[in-house]
């Protein structure tokens, strides 16, 4: 599956939003059970990456035939929607998009995530964020205990 070019990062385009949605529900869907599935059908998820997500700032990780591999989304200091194509996590996509994330907010990121998602709190937790307290899953549409994670900067 790897490739021998390294990947590009670079701000999605509006064309990369199929790409996108396809890596966003892959990706959710391979993680079931350590997070909730999407509970808006395929094309809703379209809709809203094309329509809310895609205005932001939106980073992607490309290998050199095109595909899409990870996505990350950033409002100011917060990471939002990190996502690597199945197949490809372990390969250090997520490892970049995170220092790019802290190249661009060297004060402090935070960021949210499932608190059943082991893996995802191992791999926040050695990229250097730190964990606050947990919610309940009543402030997200899943209904999911998530946990709030910062990383403080200058590290």
């Amino acid at each position: 599956m790897a490739q021998s070019a390294e990947p590009v990062l670079r701000l999605a385009k509006q064309a990369d939003v199929p790409s996108i949605t396809d890596l966003w529900l892959q990706s959710r869907r391979a993680s079931v059970p350590a997070i909730p599935p999407p509970v808006h059908g395929d094309e809703d998820v379209g809709h809203w990456l094309s329509d809310s997500v895609i205005n932001r700032e939106v980073w992607v990780a490309e290998a050199a035939d095109g595909t899409i591999l990870g996505m990350m989304v950033m409002d100011d200091g917060f990471v939002d929607q990190l996502y690597v194509r199945p197949g490809w996590t372990g390969l250090g996509l997520g490892s970049s998009l995170v220092e790019l994330a802290k190249g661009r907010h060297p004060d402090g990121l935070t960021l949210w995530t499932f608190a059943a998602n082991v893996g995802a709190r191992r791999f926040y937790e050695r990229q250097g964020f730190e964990p606050g307290e947990p919610t309940t899953g009543t402030e997200n549409e899943e209904g999911a205990p998530a946990v709030r994670y910062h990383w403080p900067g200058g590290t």
